[in-house]
């Protein structure tokens, strides 16, 4: 019976691995994996496995097999994971991937010398070692479309191993990297989110927020992915009250609306003669 395994590499990436035992629980969660990909192997630690790796792998469509067949359990699941966990990693093997996360700052800084050399638009991020040396990512952002052939065959006489450059965006950098957001706690893309979505003013204008792009930014220099947190909430508890600017009648009479406070749920009104003052939501007729 074959079950579906989920498992993380540096900077939050994950892929999704096929585990033949009749024991999903065989392997549990943070246990160090060799696996197989392209071209060789890599180390990375299981972060799900059975019912909710399967669920997950569902839903992904990195890997190009999207709509995935059902993979519960069921020993057709390598159909739609190619690939496989090949064996529980040892302390050796712990011990050469620790040895080759230690080395990749050097990397990073001789792959920045390069592209200076190559005078070329883009900033590098990352670098990454695949666990048996076969490949070498090198992560990076720019503004544009980079022609970087020649540095590849630059970094190929280098290292002497397979190159891949990968340009992610500002957001996938932010999860690769990880920070301390404005709030004091960790970046949610490099904890806890999946997957970045898009954010735009809208959301803070909803909110009653800053339209400050400065000030509701993270340090991705995007705009906040937690916006989206509670803006369904406020488009529902909107939809209660009148718009600002809009005229309302009162027992006072006809005032018109400067200001609302959906969670004291409280209008500010402005009356003909100038005056303003505050009522509850339920005083008022819309």
């Amino acid at each position: 019976m074959t079950f579906v395994v989920e498992v993380r590499f540096k900077g939050n990436r994950k892929g999704y691995f096929s585990w033949p035992t009749e024991d999903p629980t065989s392997l549990r969660l943070d246990d160090p994996v060799i696996v197989e990909v392209e071209r060789g192997q890599d180390c990375g630690r299981v972060t799900a496995v059975g019912d909710l790796a399967a669920k997950k792998c569902e839903r992904c469509g990195d890997c190009g097999l999207s709509p995935h067949p059902p993979l519960h359990n069921v020993e057709r699941g390598s159909e739609g994971v190619r690939q496989r966990v090949i064996r529980r990693a040892t302390e050796g093997d712990l011990r050469v991937e620790g040895e080759l996360r230690r080395t990749e700052d050097d990397v990073r800084r001789k792959v920045r010398d390069r592209v200076r050399h190559h005078n070329l638009p883009m900033k590098v991020s990352d670098a990454e070692w695949q666990w048996d040396r076969r490949k070498l990512t090198i992560y990076f952002t720019a503004e544009q479309r980079v022609d970087f052939r020649a540095l590849v065959r630059d970094l190929a006489g280098l290292f002497r191993t397979r190159i891949e450059l990968r340009q992610i965006g500002a957001r996938d950098e932010a999860k690769r990297l990880d920070g301390i957001g404005r709030c004091g706690r960790q970046l949610c893309i490099a904890s806890w989110l999946p997957e970045g979505r898009p954010v735009s003013l809208s959301l803070a204008k909803d909110q009653g927020l800053s339209l400050n792009p400065t000030q509701i930014s993270g340090p991705c220099g995007r705009l906040l992915c937690c916006l989206h947190y509670e803006h369904d909430f406020y488009v529902q508890q909107r939809k209660r009250f009148p718009k600002e600017g809009k005229v309302v009648r009162t027992p006072e009479g006809l005032e018109r609306v400067l200001a609302i406070d959906i969670f004291r749920e409280r209008v500010t009104l402005r009356a003909e003669d100038g005056s303003t003052r505050v009522l509850p939501l339920e005083q008022i007729q819309t």
